[in-house]
Formats: C-alpha cells, structure tokens, sequence
C-alpha cells in the first residue's frame, strides 16, 4: 500500500528526568519541593475545543481504518464476506492504484540506478531518450497519487457509511504494520497532550511555566553543589590515597617488628606453659575438695526439697477441692443463665412477630396516605386547570364583546354615513333638473 514508512517524531520534548543527577543533602532552611500542576478541568467546555477533539479523534479513527486496507486487500475472501462487495472492490481497485505506484516508483528507482552507473555516456542519444522516459513517468506520478488519494477518499466514506463493516475492519488490528502503529500511538500521544492542553487555562499554562522554570533553576543549583561536592570528594580522595599510603608503610613495619617479636616470644611462651600447668595442678587439688564440699551440700538440700512436697501435695489437694465446688457453683448459675435467657428469647421473639406486622400495616397506611396525596394533588391540578381556563373564557368574552360592539358602532356610522351621501346626491340631482326647465323656457 501507500503507507510503506511512517514515523513521527516525539510530539513533546520535555526535561529528560534519567539525566538529571539529583542529591539528598540536609541543610538548615527547610525547602518544600514545587507541586507539579495539573489542569483544574477534567472535560472540556466550550464547542471549539469539542470541534477540536472531535476532528481529531474522526482523523484518528479513519487512519486506522485506511492503515488496515492493505491487510484486507490480501485476504479478499474474508474481507468480501465482512466488508461487503461494494467496499472490498474499491479497496481492490485502491490496491491496484497503489501497487501500480509502488510498480512506477521501484522501476524509476532502478533506472535511475542504472543512469547513475552510466554517467559516462550522458552524451549519447539512448541516454537522453531513458531521462526523457524518466521525466515522462515522474509527470504522471502526481496525478497517480492524486488518483489515490480519491480512492482512499471513496474508501474511507464507504466505510464510514457502513459502521458495522468499519467496526468489524476496526478489529483486525493483527494485520496493521508496525510503522502504521507506531503513527497511530503518535496521534493518540499527539491526543492526549492537545486535550491537556486545551484544558489548561491561561493562569494554568503560566503557573506551568513557573513551574518549569523553578525546576530548572533547582536542577540548576544542584548540579553545581554537586560539582562542588565532586571536587571536595577527589580532594579527599587524594588525601586518603596519600593516608594510605603512609599507612602502609607503617604497616611494613609493624609486621617487620612483629617477626623479630614472634621470635623472641617463643621463649616466653614455654615458661608461661610450665606455669600454666604447675597452676592447673594446684587448682585440680582445690576443685576436689570443692567437689565434696558441694556434695554433701546437694544432700541437705534433696532432703528440703523432700519436705516440701509433701507440704505442697497437701496445699495443692486443699486447693483442688476449692477449685471442685466453685465449678459446681458456676455450672448452676449457667444453668440458670441459660433458662432465663431461653424465657427473655421467646419473650423477643414474640414481641419481634408483633413489630413486623406493625410494621406491614405501617407500610400500608403509607401507601395509602401517598395515593391519597397523589390524587389530591391531581385534583388540585385540575382545579387550576379549570379555573385559568374559566378565567381565559371569560377574558375571551369580554374580549369579544368589546369586538363585537366596536363593530357594530362602526357598522352604523357606516349606515348613517351611506344614507347621508345619499341624501346629499338626491338633493343635487333635484337642483340641477330644475334649472334646466327654466333654461328651456326661455329659449322659446
């Protein structure tokens, strides 16, 4: 297909946090770290911003379905019985135009290869003939990718008039190449930064940019801390390098003056044996003497020991006794703990059967009482009802009585109007006849 290399580079480029070298250190002044700021609203408000979300998701949707087109051009059987005939022949035909692309742009690719290879000869007529081809098949390039794009086009909204094949399209995301979803994981990062963005507001946007700032100016300070505590740290490197080496030397010489003292001490060391052994024969004689001592003092002891148990024995039979008739004492008053409970239980439980039909007949004035309010307050509505509809027909009459005596008041002004012209025209008519008799008279 068309989409053979897509890649996108990271859309945001923030501070690169695995190579900021950071250092606990404890200092007098006690400073809290910034708080990383996060936008105040989690949906977006206006219709711009919802125009916005919605173009990009469509622009998302639709690049999943066309990067899909070349997994269904290959399995024509499946597609056709999933797609329908109409959208698996304009992807076939889609297929067609983008393999002949591919077809143009490998053979252009080849020759211009092999022109390269035989620059030696530009100025021969086979040689200016090829480029001229080349030329020829580079000027039909646009209008085959203009082709493409219009069968990509016709693609796309017949998929989109049919959700069900887009959707079943849609789940084969086994066949996507890897360039096409890396494209698409890009717009769904490029989503995700543009919805952060258009939820953060205008103070949002500058408290980030403190923010950022603040946070630079502090890696900024313990970077150099920490170039002063490198430096202090090879100094004392050098110091202790220099220690051990003064050390080792006195070393060197200890264990010089030990080997003369080890062989000087092996003398000393006989004598301290023969001590040692005059001694233990000594203390052999002083332990025997102890050892009897001791013994007859373990006897003195067993034979105490003797008359205390039996004491003991004595005690302990008493005591066991005692122990005997309070458990008597304690097992009757369970026993009467437990017939008392038994009564108190019986008495609950019936008062508990009591309750529960109280509260079934208060459940049922309940309902009651709520049909009741229910039709009261309908009876109320239609009371309302009849009294504004009572209300607008007697305006209404009052309305037309008015109408209806403003008419007739015209109507007769009309009348008495009429008849008067009509008075005026008789009267004119009567003049004029007269006049004329006269006139006629005195003719003759």
């Amino acid at each position: 297909m068309a989409l053979d290399v897509l890649a996108v580079s990271p859309l945001y480029q923030g501070p690169d946090i695995n190579k900021i070298r950071l250092i606990a250190q404890t200092t007098k002044k006690s400073t809290t770290p910034p708080k990383a700021l996060t936008p105040a609203k989690t949906k977006l408000t206006t219709i711009e911003t919802k125009r916005i979300m919605s173009v990009l998701d469509e622009t998302i949707h639709k690049v999943e379905l066309v990067s899909l087109l070349s997994h269904a051009a290959s399995e024509p059987k499946t597609s056709e019985g999933m797609l329908g005939p109409d959208v698996t022949k304009a992807v076939r035909e889609h297929e067609d135009l983008c393999q002949v692309l591919l077809d143009r742009v490998s053979y252009l690719q080849e020759e211009k290869r092999k022109l390269q290879e035989a620059e030696e000869f530009e100025d021969e007529a086979w040689f200016r003939e090829r480029l001229f081809a080349m030329d020829e098949q580079k000027s039909q390039l646009p209008q085959l990718m203009q082709e493409i794009k219009e069968s990509t086009k016709n693609v796309v909204r017949l998929l989109l008039s049919n959700p069900q094949a887009a959707s079943l399209l849609q789940a084969q995301t086994l066949g996507r190449s890897e360039e096409a979803q890396c494209f698409i994981n890009s717009l769904v990062e490029l989503r995700g930064f543009l919805f952060e963005k258009l939820l953060t507001s205008p103070m949002e946007a500058r408290d980030k940019i403190q923010f950022i700032q603040d946070i630079t100016r502090r890696n900024r300070r313990h970077q150099e801390i920490i170039d002063t505590l490198e430096n202090e740290l090879a100094a004392c490197v050098r110091n202790r390098n220099a220690e051990v080496e003064k050390e080792n030397f006195v070393i060197q010489e200890l264990k010089n003056h030990l080997h003369q003292v080890l062989k000087f001490s092996e003398n000393s060391l006989q004598r301290t044996k023969q001590e040692a052994e005059k001694q233990q024969k000594a203390d052999f004689r002083a332990s025997q003497a102890r050892v009897a001592k001791i013994q007859q003092e373990i006897l003195v002891l067993q034979s105490q020991f003797h008359n205390l148990v039996t004491e003991n024995r004595e005690a302990e039979q008493a005591l066991r006794k005692k122990k005997y008739k309070v458990e008597t004492e304690i097992e009757n008053w369970i026993q009467k703990y437990d017939s008392e409970m038994s009564e108190k239980q019986d008495e609950y439980e019936e008062l508990d059967v009591i309750h529960k039909e109280e509260q079934l007949q208060l459940e049922e004035l309940k309902k009651r009482y709520d049909v009741l309010v229910e039709e009261f307050s309908q009876i109320q509505a239609e009371r309302e009802i009849l009294t504004k509809k009572r209300l607008e027909e007697e305006q209404e009459m009052v309305r037309m009585v008015r109408a209806a005596t403003l008419i007739q008041a015209l109507w007769k002004g009309y009348l008495v109007r009429s008849m008067l012209k009509s008075k005026r025209k008789k009267r004119g008519k009567g003049k004029g006849e007269k006049k004329g008799k006269g006139k006629g008279k005195g003719k003759k």
